[in-house]
């Protein structure tokens, strides 16, 4: 397999799966803030997405450590294609997620006008920004993942 840029092991694919966590965390603290999130089940959706988001790629971030450090390559096919299983799946929950709490932020915000308190409101605006920049990571690595696999 070959070693290119985001791939397990090397500091693009670390820097990646730290901005995972980061931008989930992010996303869970600004919508956990809230009074009001859990009277919508997109909200506690997008929590539970982001909170498996920031599981998986903490644990996938400590094993990219964990290699750059040794200097080892992760390019074992069966680690890959777990890799590939797992970075696809929480790429579809966190696009799922991300959607369906920006669409209930835009009736919200928007259709209802019923959203007096602004700094509510601009946190369901950051909760669902940073969540669609945790699925713009997760989709990057796992393309890289995809790539990573099929050349190998």
């Amino acid at each position: 397999m070959k070693d290119f840029p985001g791939t397990p092991g090397t500091l693009t694919g670390l820097v990646l799966r730290i901005s995972q966590c980061i931008f989930a965390v992010g996303s869970i603290a600004s919508m956990a803030t809230t009074n009001n999130f859990f009277n919508f089940t997109a909200f506690c959706y997008l929590i539970a997405s982001m909170g498996l988001q920031f599981i998986w790629s903490f644990v996938l971030a400590v094993l990219d450590a964990y290699a750059f450090v040794r200097k080892k390559a992760l390019h074992n096919p069966v680690l890959v294609s777990l890799f590939v299983v797992g970075d696809w799946v929480t790429a579809t929950l966190s696009l799922a997620a991300a959607s369906a709490s920006a669409g209930i932020t835009v009736l919200y915000l928007n259709d209802l006008k019923s959203c007096h308190l602004g700094v509510e409101c601009q946190k369901y605006q950051m909760s669902v920004a940073l969540a669609y920049l945790s699925w713009v990571t997760i989709a990057i690595s796992s393309l890289i993942m995809l790539w990573l696999l099929a050349a190998g």
